[in-house]
């Protein structure tokens, strides 16, 4: 459905069931499962989808082992099922990551966890063997009946430094475990909007929702027109912007959010790179912080810090926090040094965490609930919550509004297969090389877009063709994508739709190109193209840390 037919269906019916406000991955989730039961329910968000807090992720699909010092179980629990359902759900996208944790002492942290544990203290501290024991045997524990992935083991000095010969020679021992890792996480998202759309939902990116004398308003920021909506409920799912979006639409001034801001850095190092031995390596920072470092898309995905913030709209990942994820990396790998040109791309997102007077943020709790304010209409806040408990968190929010609505679930999406994860082929290999053979066209092309598309690589490889001319995308697969999946702005289409941003194989050449395929699909102006193109290149700069002159120098390698 294009844009102009769901703002037309939206005027010739205002009144929904629900109103989804927030286009994230737990507001595509509650989306999804509203419209999988038969709900009329319309999702709008200021921005595009899975573009705040849910494309600044960690890239982890994860129980949270962390957690464990807080006392969170149920979270944790929970997590790892969630975490169990999309290795089977999603295998296109979520994968196991083999986890090694490197000690350098044996005691330390004892104290001090307990102390975490039993709310005596929330202050920081190292992590010693037997804690580190003592959470992993517990993170098996949780998993026993099922055991989706291997259970954790131990690794002496010797073996751990002839593994990883670039860690940090103080090291004791090392631990390793399994959690997964998600590759296109706002693509996962796309394809469970996608499904619900099918199902009946409407969907509008780039729509503000306000208040006015008349009631509810869509804003629409693209056409600049306004169209009424009347919902029986009103669901708050946007994380960090909770407090301002329920201010916005009259709901209440009550302060329900605290959310932290966490900074990661994608870095274009090949020593840095090897020396992970394709295994995240989690590691805590002098100050006790946890930090990760795992392959990502040929690159290595670094971070990540954990700031208080007010203004979510005022997130940036700045110098400080820069410095403190490569002096984090130094700790355990301080023979590898990052040049700056090597940083490719830097991103900074909202945790969207309970409002809470903890003295620190690793004590906040990362739990998800709903709270339900009356009114006319009531609305119904998603608040907390982590990335990999979206489909759960989601479901509580979709039965709840189930009852207040007085009807019953229909569909459950614990075992249902998100978008291309739908028969996604056991073994790719052999998928590749009969659809070679079926189609002519080049075997790593293939590969490409089974990585990017899972099963819908058969669709797209029609659509798309042979080439792979722009940052390994061809154009007929970016007009493809713009026809065909809400992309209003470059950059819905160079930073959710394609991984092109994010691996740091964007240039001006990419930009030019991609601009030119968007201007024509959507008739802009020569005028409207290069303001649109002005706009992205400030994006960049002030959000990931590209100027016009490291984009200037990757055009030769981009462009074929």
């Amino acid at each position: 459905m294009t844009r102009s037919e769901t703002i037309a269906r939206l005027r010739a019916r205002p009144q929904a069931a629900v109103l989804v406000i927030g286009g994230g991955i737990n507001g595509i989730s509650v989306f999804r499962e509203l419209a999988l039961n038969g709900v009329n329910v319309v999702l709008a968000d200021k921005d595009d989808f899975c573009s705040g807090a849910s494309a600044a992720l960690s890239r982890m699909v994860h129980g949270g082992l962390r957690y464990l010092e807080n006392g969170e179980f149920k979270l944790v629990r929970e997590s790892l099922l969630e975490r169990d359902r999309l290795l089977a759900n999603a295998p296109h996208f979520v994968r196991p990551l083999p986890t090694t944790v490197p000690i350098f002492e044996t005691f330390a942290g004892l104290a001090s966890g307990a102390f975490r544990f039993l709310g005596l203290t929330r202050r920081q501290s190292r992590r010693g063997a037997v804690v580190i024991k003592i959470g992993l045997t517990l993170y098996d524990f949780f998993t026993g009946g099922r055991r989706a992935l291997p259970a954790h083991q131990f690794h002496g000095r010797r073996s751990t430094l002839t593994r990883w010969p670039a860690m940090n020679p103080a090291a004791l021992a090392s631990a390793t475990y399994y959690d997964a890792w998600v590759s296109r996480p706002e693509r996962l998202g796309l394809e469970m909007l996608q499904e619900a759309i099918a199902a009946g939902g409407l969907a509008l990116n780039h729509a503000a929702v306000v208040r006015s004398d008349e009631g509810l308003m869509l804003h629409d920021r693209v056409g600049g027109e306004e169209v009424a909506i009347v919902p029986e409920l009103v669901i708050n799912a946007t994380g960090g912007w909770i407090d301002l979006t329920n201010a916005a639409i009259g709901a209440t001034n009550q302060k329900l959010m605290g959310g932290t801001k966490g900074s990661h850095l994608v870095v274009a190092n090949r020593a840095l790179y090897e020396a992970l031995d394709g295994h995240m390596i989690y590691y805590e920072n002098e100050d006790g912080r946890i930090c990760i470092a795992f392959p990502y898309l040929g690159n290595v995905l670094v971070g990540s810090t954990d700031v208080r913030v007010d203004d979510p709209d005022a997130v940036r990942s700045g110098a400080d926090e820069r410095a403190y994820i490569l002096q984090s990396l130094a700790v355990v790998f301080p023979s590898i040094v990052i040049a700056d040109e090597e940083i490719v791309f830097q991103f900074a997102g909202v945790r969207p965490l309970p409002a809470s007077n903890a003295a620190a943020t690793g004590a906040i709790p990362r739990d998800h609930f709903c709270e339900l304010i009356e009114g006319a209409p009531p609305v119904l806040c998603m608040i907390g919550g982590k990335w990999t408990t979206f489909r759960s968190f989601g479901a509580l929010a979709a039965d709840m509004a189930l009852e207040r609505l007085g009807g019953g679930r229909m569909v459950d999406t614990e075992n249902l297969p998100i978008g291309g994860g739908k028969d996604f082929p056991a073994n790719p290999t052999a998928w590749t090389d009969a659809a070679a053979k079926r189609t002519g066209l080049p075997r790593a092309r293939l590969a490409a877009l089974l990585e990017r598309y899972g099963s819908g690589a058969d669709a797209m490889a029609d659509a798309a063709g042979p080439d792979d001319d722009i940052a390994g995308y061809s154009r007929a697969e970016l007009a493809h994508l713009v026809a065909t999946e809400h992309v209003e702005a470059l950059g819905d289409l160079l930073l959710r739709r394609t991984t092109i941003g994010i691996t740091g194989t964007l240039s001006l050449a990419v930009i030019d190109a991609a601009a030119a395929i968007l201007a024509e699909a959507k008739g802009w102006s020569a005028a409207r193209r290069e303001a649109a193109r002005d706009d992205f290149l400030a994006e960049l700069l002030t959000r990931h840390g590209l100027d016009r002159a490291t984009l200037a120098s990757r055009d030769q390698r981009t462009i074929a």
